[in-house]
């Protein structure tokens, strides 16, 4: 879910901060939630088993960063308390991967998933404003996969957030998911722009299957509705380290997100909603990376041409000539 960049200074942005551990903290109650009254079906041991893995992965490779890139390590130097904000990025994604993936008793599918997700953003990353960040959403990538690799493996199902709960409550649950989502996205990370193209665009490609491929467009609204899908928006596509920042940037990849569900839903593959996510971000890093390479093309065209002209000998003036030779 939302996480932010790999091998980066210490982050200094209070926001940046406290968004973070206000994702932490709301998907650890959501668990412990979870476990004791919605009837998650994962054994109650996985998620300490995702964490200890979480956070084994992304203190290693952050020495090892450290240590290639001869700098402090970023969870040092801070105490108690830099280790804590540290370790917020694979706090989230750990639980983020138990929690919203299926794989019987297999643990160390489970563990795998987690591995490929803090991984990740060391492996792929791509230029951005002079440093390299990852540029593929952590959890939704580790997700996907263990989707591709284990065909046999699955999401959770929808059932999973409100097995336990009747009535009412089936209702309350995405509602206070909304509202946190909202106050986090809306105060701190700044990505209701990002919601916005994201379900409006979502809301177009469900009526233009409709309309082309005699899907129930109740039935493709209805999805909305949902408890994953309501999480889905508020704590996963709009994951800060992996989304643009600029408004329109933000509406384009929300929108792209949803009619590339559209496209793979229309042809029929399973568990679109996280292929689109993974697509869209990997053209956005494969964007940033021929950025880059256009930019030091230019760079070397200029300093070549300077040097051109520093080389090229001075034209002295016939009249100057003749003076010099009196």
């Amino acid at each position: 879910m939302a996480e932010k960049t790999a091998g980066a200074p210490p982050r200094h942005d209070p926001k940046v901060i406290i968004a973070l551990r206000n994702f932490a903290i709301s998907i650890s109650v959501f668990n412990i939630i979870g476990y004791l009254l919605l009837g998650f079906e994962q054994p109650w041991t996985w998620p300490f088993i995702a964490l200890a893995t979480g956070y084994s992965v992304e203190i290693g490779l952050e020495y090892i960063g450290a240590k290639v890139e001869g700098r402090t390590p970023r969870y040092a130097g801070n105490g108690i308390r830099g280790l804590r904000e540290f370790l917020y990025p694979a706090h989230i994604t750990s639980l983020a991967m138990n929690m919203l993936t299926y794989v019987n008793d297999q643990v160390f599918v489970m563990v795998f998933g987690v591995v490929v997700a803090v991984g990740a953003k060391w492996v792929l990353r791509t230029p951005v404003k002079g440093r390299l960040r990852h540029f593929m959403n952590p959890s939704n990538f580790g997700i996907a996969v263990i989707l591709l690799i284990f065909p046999w493996a699955s999401i959770a199902p929808p059932y999973h957030f409100t097995e336990s709960p009747d009535g009412w409550v089936d209702w309350l649950i995405p509602g206070l998911i909304i509202i946190g989502g909202t106050m986090i996205n809306g105060k701190l990370t700044g990505r209701m722009p990002l919601i916005m193209g994201w379900v409006g665009f979502f809301a177009l490609q469900a009526i233009l299957r409709g309309l082309f491929f005699g899907t129930s467009i109740s039935a493709a609204l209805g999805m909305m509705t949902g408890v994953a899908f309501v999480l889905f928006t508020n704590y996963m596509v709009t994951d800060p380290g992996t989304s643009p920042s600029k408004p329109m940037s933000q509406v384009a990849f929300g929108g792209g997100v949803a009619l590339v569900y559209g496209l793979l839903t229309a042809v029929h593959i399973a568990y679109a909603i996280f292929f689109a996510t993974a697509i869209v971000c990997a053209i956005r890093g494969v964007f940033f990376w021929a950025l880059h390479f256009v930019n030091k093309a230019r760079e070397q065209r200029e300093a070549q041409e300077l040097r051109a002209v520093a080389d090229a000998p001075v034209q002295v003036p016939a009249a100057g000539k003749e003076v010099a030779a009196a």
